[in-house]
């Protein structure tokens, strides 16, 4: 008798099944965190800290020529870098030291990331009405037209990079990040066109373009906040 309890002990119970053991809390993020997934969060962070030495000059440049030329979208694109950069210093966070298994880090980064998206729209918005109330228009700027060229060519490498990334990290953090480089290229190119168009005598392209930026903004906020960015 005393045998047979201790064979119903070792194997489970009566059925003859194995013992129900306790689930290790980090299993799951420790097999999926293999030698691949972490080259790649690298990676993520060193595309993140390249990036944000590039804005910070690209800003600084985009926001003195909008300043001078009074254009609202030249500032606006300038102040976009910034937030860019915003978006590149949370990823970077996100994929440092312990936060890189976190699983909790990556969601905090993915909420932070679309927080930075909805921190441009009511600053180009109030931007847009000041300079309509006051009647000023905006000047053809030299400056203005290099700096939005070169991140016309070299912000698409950026943003695709990082949101394959993001894609084999499962990271909306790292994808947001992508997509803002990819909304940075467009925003650039619209910002040219403006730019141009400006020069042409019309004179509301800059004003309209910095309301489609602000929308632009908004939406990928929501769909950063909602996951959505590393799966579209």
């Amino acid at each position: 008798m005393a045998e047979r309890r201790a064979g119903r002990l070792a194997t489970g119970g009566p059925s003859g099944t194995a013992p129900a053991l306790p689930e290790h809390p980090g299993g799951a993020h420790s097999a999926a965190h293999g030698g691949a997934w972490l080259r790649d969060a690298r990676r993520a962070r060193t595309l993140s800290l390249v990036t944000l030495a590039w804005l910070g000059a690209e800003s600084l440049l985009g926001i003195a020529a909008g300043l001078r030329a009074h254009s609202v979208a030249l500032i606006g694109w300038g102040v976009w870098s910034l937030v860019e950069a915003l978006a590149s210093l949370i990823v970077v966070w996100r994929f440092t030291g312990a936060r890189m298994r976190s699983a909790d880090a990556e969601e905090r980064a993915r909420k932070a990331v679309a927080v930075s998206f909805w921190l441009l729209a009511p600053y180009l918005l109030v931007h847009v009405a000041h300079d309509l109330d006051a009647g000023h228009r905006a000047a053809t700027s030299v400056l203005g037209i290099a700096v939005t060229a070169v991140s016309l060519v070299s912000m698409p490498l950026l943003g695709t990079a990082k949101r394959r990334l993001g894609a084999r990290l499962h990271s909306a953090a790292t994808a947001g990040e992508g997509t803002q480089n990819l909304m940075c290229a467009l925003l650039a190119g619209g910002v040219l066109a403006g730019l141009a168009l400006n020069g042409a005598g019309w004179w509301w392209a800059d004003p309209v373009m910095a309301v489609l930026l602000a929308a632009v903004a908004v939406r990928e906020g929501l769909r950063t906040w909602r996951g959505h960015s590393c799966c579209h």
